[in-house]
């Protein structure tokens, strides 16, 4: 009783602190259900009277919301697939394999992802628009086909962690390289590959400034420049913006409880070595 005692004001931070954190999610939720004039209310009103479920519909009709939905999916789908099949391969090279050059290579990964996207944008839109890739998807994914400095150093850390035991037998048994890696090495590494390819595809997803610069055509928009068409020169649509960014947020919500386990798994063992 007493260990439960002690242990209440810990709950109780942690309750508050959660509470907190949700707070963002609770108000979009209410202006989601609030009407147009409830919206505007001073002081604000949390709890809608009467609550507005028309607004979901209203904003599904607002823009062509399953359309930018479908461009968004693609997109997020691609760069995830690139990055689950790129970075594992590169990261397993700088860990496991023994070669000349191997540490100043991951140095160089290290201080590119020190470099911040605003610095890099100008001159890769310039590469992609001579090759005549602008306008198109390309550019949103591609680069996650020859891996991102973040996901490379994570997964390093899950391949470090890992006996040389394992893949000294296999060679002893005549196993190629590339089987050590795809059938010893890789499957010992999958909390590490979801939790990758979860943090790929919430960025993917959520992203706005690659396809506001790299798309032109109002038929490839995705649901983050989609939530600008609720904003005019000269009124905003609250309640329709909120409930478009609450089906928005969905998608990632449900996805993480799904791979929750595995996430929490992944983000603890990337962080017992290095």
């Amino acid at each position: 009783m007493m260990k439960r005692l002690k242990k209440l004001p810990i709950h109780l931070i942690l309750i508050g602190l959660g509470f907190f954190f949700l707070l963002p999610f609770i108000w979009m939720l209410s202006t989601a259900l609030k009407s147009d004039q409830q919206v505007l209310v001073n002081p604000p009103i949390w709890i809608p009277n009467p609550v507005m479920w028309e607004n979901f519909a209203r904003a599904i009709n607002y823009i062509p919301f399953f359309r930018y939905m479908g461009n968004t999916a693609v997109i997020a789908v691609l760069d995830v697939l690139g990055t689950v099949v790129a970075c594992p391969l590169v990261a397993y090279g700088l860990s496991r394999l023994e070669w000349k050059g191997r540490e100043l290579l991951f140095f160089i990964t290290i201080a590119v992802m020190m470099i911040p996207q605003e610095v890099t944008m100008v001159p890769t839109f310039i590469l992609f628009n001579k090759i005549g890739l602008t306008g198109t998807y390309v550019p949103l994914f591609i680069q996650s086909f020859f891996g991102r400095p973040f996901m490379i150093f994570l997964l390093r850390q899950f391949f470090m962690n890992l006996p040389h035991d394992l893949e000294d037998a296999a060679r002893v048994d005549g196993a190629s390289e590339f089987y050590i890696y795809a059938k010893i090495m890789l499957p010992l590494v999958v909390p590490g590959v979801l939790t990758v390819a979860l943090f790929r595809f919430m960025n993917s997803w959520n992203d706005f400034l690659g396809p506001l610069l790299y798309l032109s055509d109002e038929k490839r928009y995705t649901l983050s420049i989609g939530l600008q068409m609720f904003t005019t020169q000269y009124k905003t649509e609250w309640s329709l913006l909120m409930a478009t960014a609450l089906m928005i947020t969905l998608p990632v919500i449900i996805i993480y409880f799904i791979v929750q386990k595995r996430f929490i798994e992944g983000i603890t063992f990337s962080g017992i070595k290095g």
